[in-house]
C-alpha cells in the first residue's frame, strides 16, 4: 500500500490573490486545506520604532503607510491620541472635515476590496468600475492635501488647511479634443465640496451596477456563500472588529457605540450580517457604502453653512498663519520652534480607537514629557482577522482560501507594521 500523507504547499508571497506580502503556509490532503500558517514580518517598516525617533509631527505621515489603503483614517487615530494627552479642542469645523474624510477613506478603502476580492474570485469587471470611482475621490485627496495617497492632512489640532474653493482640472490632449474635456470639468467648475456633492448623488447608481453584477450572481454566490463562517461568540473571542465582526451578526461599531469627532450628531445605521460567512461579510460592507455616503451628505450640508477655523489657534500646537509669521516676531518664533524642535506633550498614556474601514484602529501612546513619544503601540484590525485565517479556513479548498482572504480586506502595512 502506497502511504497516503499531507503535503505542504507554499501560498505567496508573490501571489495575485495574496494581497501584498502574505507567505502563507497550506498544509494538504489532496485539494482540502488541513493547516493554514501565515508567515508575517515580510514588509516590517518598524514604524513603532521610527516614530520614537521623530517629533509628533513628523510622524503623521508614517501613519499613511500603515494600511495605505485607508490613509487619513490612520492619521485620525494618532492625532486624537496626541490631542488626548495635549488637552486640546479641536474646532467645530475641523472635526465635520475629519468626518467627511473619514468616510470618503470608507468608500475607498471598500471599493478596492470589492475590485481585488471580485478579481480574486474571478469577476475582472469589478476591478474596473471601482477604479473609476477611486479616481474621483483620489481628486478630492489631491485637491486638500496635494497628494493623491500619503495624504498627511490631518495635524494635532485639526487639519493643514481648509477645504478649496477649486478642484483641480483636466487639460485638453491628443486623445480629448476641447469639447470633451469641457464635458469632463463639468462637475469641477465649483469648490471642492461642489465635487463631493456630485459625486454623492451620482455614487448610489454606482453601488447599483457593482449589486447587478455580483450580488444575485450565481457563481459569487456558489464561491462566498457558506464560506468561513464564524459564529458570533467565536468571532468576539478572535478579536475581530469591524465589518468582520458585524457580518457574524455582532452590532459594534464605534462611531455608534463609542462616539468621537461628531459621529453622534450625525444619522446613521449600523448594517449586521445573520449568518457570518463571506457572503454576509459582502453584503455589510456593501451597505456601508451607503451608509457612509448619507455622513459625507450631511458633512457637505453642515460645511457649507458653517465657516471657521479649521486648526486650533493655540500655536504651541499649531503653526501661525504665514500672514501672522512674516509681521510678528513671537509668531516668527514659534514657527520656528514648532518646526525645529515640535512641541512637548505632558507625561501620560492615552488609547484611542477610531472606526477604521476593517476594524478598530488603535494607537496607544506613552509621553515622557519630551518632543518624541517614548512609546507608541499601533492596534491593527487586520492583525487580528489574519490570525483567524487557520480556523476560517481548515476543511475548505484552496479555491475558498482565496475567497477567504479576500473577505479579510488584508492590507499588510498594518499586519507587519
Amino acid at each position: 500500500m502506497a502511504e497516503i500523507r499531507n503535503y505542504t504547499m507554499n501560498f505567496g508571497p508573490q501571489h495575485p490573490a495574496a494581497h501584498g506580502v502574505l507567505r502563507l503556509v497550506l498544509e494538504l490532503d489532496g485539494e482540502v486545506v488541513r493547516r493554514a500558517d501565515p508567515h508575517i514580518g515580510l514588509l516590517h517598516r518598524a514604524t513603532e520604532k521610527l516614530a520614537e525617533n521623530k517629533t509628533y509631527l513628523q510622524s503623521v505621515p508614517y501613519m499613511d503607510r500603515l494600511d495605505y489603503v485607508s490613509m487619513m483614517v490612520n492619521e485620525h487615530a494618532y492625532v486624537m491620541a496626541i490631542e488626548k494627552l495635549l488637552q486640546i479642542e479641536v474646532p467645530i469645523r475641523a472635526q465635520y472635515i475629519r468626518v467627511m474624510f473619514d468616510e470618503i477613506t470608507r468608500i475607498l478603502n471598500h471599493l478596492l476590496w470589492i475590485g481585488a476580492h471580485a478579481l480574486d474570485v474571478g469577476a475582472m469587471t469589478m476591478f474596473l468600475y471601482a477604479f473609476r470611482e477611486r479616481e474621483d475621490l483620489m481628486d478630492c485627496y489631491e485637491a486638500v492635501s496635494g497628494a493623491r495617497l500619503h495624504a498627511a492632512y490631518y495635524r494635532p489640532g485639526g487639519v493643514y488647511r481648509d477645504l478649496p474653493d477649486t478642484m483641480p482640472k483636466y487639460e485638453p490632449s491628443k486623445i480629448h479634443n476641447e469639447k470633451e474635456t469641457r464635458a469632463r470639468n463639468a462637475n469641477r467648475e465649483g469648490s471642492l465640496l461642489d465635487f463631493i456633492e456630485d459625486f454623492t448623488n451620482r455614487f448610489p447608481i454606482y453601488v447599483d451596477e457593482y449589486e447587478t453584477l455580483l450580488t444575485d450572481n450565481r457563481i459569487w454566490k456558489q464561491r462566498l456563500v457558506d464560506i468561513g463562517i464564524v459564529s458570533p461568540e467565536r468571532a468576539k473571542a478572535l478579536g475581530f472588529t469591524g465589518p468582520m465582526l458585524r457580518g457574524s451578526g455582532v452590532e459594534w461599531d464605534l462611531r455608534k457605540k463609542q462616539p468621537y469627532e461628531v459621529y453622534d450628531r450625525l444619522d446613521f445605521d449600523i448594517p449586521v450580517g445573520v449568518n457570518g460567512d463571506c457572503y454576509d461579510r459582502y453584503l455589510v460592507r456593501m451597505e456601508e457604502f451607503r451608509q457612509s455616503n448619507r455622513i459625507i451628505k450631511q458633512c457637505v450640508e453642515w460645511l457649507r453653512k458653517n465657516p471657521g477655523p479649521v486648526i486650533t489657534d493655540n500655536h504651541k500646537v499649531a503653526p501661525p498663519s504665514r500672514v501672522g509669521m512674516k509681521q510678528n516676531m513671537e509668531e516668527m518664533i514659534h514657527h520656528f520652534k514648532l518646526f525645529t524642535e515640535g512641541f512637548h506633550v505632558p507625561p501620560g498614556e492615552a488609547y484611542v480607537a477610531v472606526e477604521h474601514p476593517k476594524g478598530e484602529f488603535g494607537i496607544y501612546l506613552v509621553s515622557n514629557g519630551a518632543n518624541k513619544p517614548y512609546r507608541l503601540k499601533i492596534r491593527a484590525p487586520g492583525f487580528a482577522h489574519l490570525a483567524a485565517l487557520d480556523e476560517m479556513s481548515r476543511g475548505h479548498m484552496i479555491s475558498d482560501v482565496v475567497a477567504i482572504i479576500g473577505t479579510q480586506d488584508i492590507v499588510f502595512g498594518e499586519i507587519d507594521r
